[in-house]
């Protein structure tokens, strides 16, 4: 799986909102501050299990009948789906050869009837809970801006983060017990 970067402008407005937050209306440690954004944003991204910010995904999966579940969520589109032959060049899968689907849980599914020479395909998919940083949930975001807050005034002395910031993201979490299957 991978993902594209989370957007310059969700990192920008998470710092904006953790300097508020800190009463630190300057631009110093900018880079810095950047950094803890992206890495605070990955981490609620984490233990929720969903993207935070839309953004383009792609997983690779074998090329099979049965349905399999995409690595991101909420997902909102899938784009199409490439096959990856063991020799020869990446082609697109005709769409009577191929099945997808989003779930009321926002979970992507695909499955491929007709792989032709592939044995694995690329799914390219978009995922997340909101285009921008205005559109998280206010929660989440306020769990994001508290660890921003947190790692950006703690520097190494190794503290916890506030246990504010886990009950924030809590209520949003997705968990799996087990692999999920679908008939």
């Amino acid at each position: 799986m991978s993902a594209a970067p989370i957007p310059a402008a969700a990192i920008a407005a998470a710092v904006v909102a953790a300097r508020d937050l800190m009463r630190n209306a300057g631009e110093g440690e900018q880079a810095l501050m950047e950094q803890l954004a992206g890495a605070a944003i990955l981490l609620g991204e984490a233990f929720t299990g969903s993207l935070l910010i839309r953004r383009t995904v792609e997983d690779v999966l074998p090329a099979s009948a049965e349905w399999r579940m995409l690595a991101e969520a909420p997902v909102s589109a899938i784009a199409g789906i490439t096959g990856l032959p063991a020799d020869g060049a990446p082609f697109v899968l005709p769409a009577d050869g191929y099945a997808i689907d989003i779930d009321s849980g926002g979970r992507g599914w695909v499955r491929v009837m007709q792989p032709g020479s592939a044995g694995r395909i690329a799914v390219s998919y978009t995922a997340g809970l909101s285009g921008d940083w205005d559109g998280v949930p206010a929660p989440i975001a306020q769990g994001v801006i508290a660890l921003i807050a947190h790692l950006f005034e703690d520097r190494g002395r190794a503290t916890q983060p506030p246990a504010a910031v886990a009950a924030l993201w809590r209520p949003y979490r997705r968990l799996r017990l087990a692999t999920e299957r679908r008939a």
